[in-house]
């Protein structure tokens, strides 16, 4: 998994006595209408410092990011420095093939909305600085949102607009390594450290890429089991297994084929914490659902209604949260594990609409979107 390292942005251009303030605006994230969904607390520890990352803090409170700027044939960016060996700085293994890679391979990882829920795995992009190209394959995702463990080398969440590099990349384009360990900001001399990266895809054909269409797990969850509420007889974790992960779901059609599960919504039950869309918790009695992460689609469809069929019934209900396929097994989860890829997770009240029997827990059913 890559890491952010904040501290070994390079620059195109190195400012002399540039203003405070043009300084905070050219570093600061690349927003638009990707606005932060939460803040990471911060936990200090052991955190590896070959390329100079920046660690987590105790106590420091770090934005986390679902979403990336819009992707055009020129997107701004800035380039990190990341080792995609065992035991350096990027943490573990790379999110598309569970390996990691020589620091002599042209490879990246992009920031969780660049990322699309590895979408673009096995994508080669053009990379381009001061006045140089280079091309190089997505290997991993520079996670946006979870940070501050073991896994991410204890490194904060990445910004939102990062390609974070092999030193491979950095050498072919002619960049100094070194170069924001060097800088400095002080009174006399004050130093912008700026990359402007241009990215555009240079897509490969979905045909060398098999594995990802049949949307496949990208990883397995070792986790233990906890306290976990059982009021509609969830499947909770246990001590030792390993979880299947997965971050896509199978296309969704006119009639897509799913999973339907039971699942409250309310405050202090199985659904764990408040619904990811609008922070709240819903009433037993309302016809809401969470959808498995692909078709979540990072909250794109959030709010909307999907038609959902069973038995030759029909009813409506609104997305208001993810059956996170990804992560599990802690509180946040209710000590569950990662849903499947394939799962509308309804409340009662939807369960109910379909003349379903609760007790029976899991029924195969279609679901699309609803069109009006």
């Amino acid at each position: 998994m890559a890491t952010s390292s904040a501290a070994v942005t390079v620059a195109i251009f190195l400012l002399i006595t540039l203003s405070a303030c043009y300084i905070t605006s050219a570093l600061r994230p690349s927003f638009g209408a990707c606005q932060a969904s939460g803040y990471l607390p911060g936990k200090a520890g052991h955190c590896e410092r070959s390329n100079d990352p920046d660690c987590c803090e105790d106590g420091k409170r770090y934005p986390q990011y679902h979403c990336s700027p819009p992707v055009t044939s020129s997107t701004k960016a800035v380039l990190t420095l990341n080792s995609f060996e065992k035991g350096k700085d990027g943490g573990g293994p790379s999110e598309c093939d569970n390996a990691y890679h020589s620091d002599e391979e042209m490879v990246v990882a992009l920031s969780t909305g660049w990322f699309k829920n590895m979408a673009r795995c096995g994508h080669r992009i053009k990379i381009t600085a001061n006045g140089n190209s280079v091309y190089a394959k997505v290997v991993d995702e520079c996670d946006s949102v979870y940070g501050c463990d073991d896994e991410h080398n204890y490194e904060p969440p990445c910004q939102n607009n990062i390609v974070d590099a092999s030193p491979a990349v950095w050498n072919a384009l002619g960049l100094d390594q070194n170069i924001a360990k060097m800088a400095t900001i002080s009174a006399a001399v004050t130093v912008a450290i700026l990359l402007l990266v241009t990215l555009s895809a240079s897509y490969i054909t979905s045909a060398l890429r098999p594995s990802l269409g049949a949307c496949q797990a990208s990883g397995y969850l070792p986790r233990k089991a906890g306290h976990c509420e059982r009021s509609n007889d969830p499947d909770c974790c246990e001590d030792g297994k390993r979880y299947p992960q997965y971050h896509c779901s199978p296309p969704v059609t006119s009639s897509t084929k799913a999973v339907l599960t039971l699942n409250s919504f309310e405050k202090g039950k199985d659904g764990g914490g408040p619904s990811e869309c609008d922070n709240a918790y819903h009433s037993d009695e309302e016809m809401v659902v969470a959808l498995s992460t692909g078709w979540f689609k990072n909250m794109a469809r959030c709010g909307h209604r999907i038609k959902i069929t069973a038995n030759g019934n029909s009813v409506y209900a609104k997305v208001v949260d993810e059956c996170d396929s990804v992560y599990g097994c802690d509180d946040e989860h209710n000590y569950e594990p990662p849903c499947q890829n394939n799962i509308v997770d309804a409340s009662p009240a939807v369960w109910n609409a379909l003349g379903l029997d609760q007790n029976v827990g899991e029924l195969a059913i279609t679901w699309s979107d609803d069109d009006n």
